[in-house]
């Protein structure tokens, strides 16, 4: 995987552990505002991330492949490969 696709790969996956981590924080403590705040923080960050990915590298799943007249799914390498 290229340097900038591996730090982007990076920072999605921190991106996601806060996301779940706070999903089971919040499952237990609803009403907490602050950890509401900081779960959309988090959500918000990984959209741009995933989004940047994306553009930047290629789809992260199935459903990011562009529907223009061809499957592209299994062109390249998947996200979790690298580079072949």
């Amino acid at each position: 995987m290229a340097r900038g696709a591996d730090s982007l790969m990076r920072q999605l996956q921190a991106a996601s552990f806060a996301v779940d981590d706070l999903k089971l924080y919040l499952d237990t403590h609803p009403t907490d505002p602050r950890a509401l705040e900081q779960y959309c923080r988090c959500r918000d960050i990984h959209g741009m991330v995933a989004a940047k990915y994306v553009a930047e590298v290629g789809p992260l799943t199935a459903e990011d492949v562009p529907c223009d007249g061809r499957w592209t799914w299994v062109d390249a390498p998947w996200p979790w490969e690298g580079e072949v």
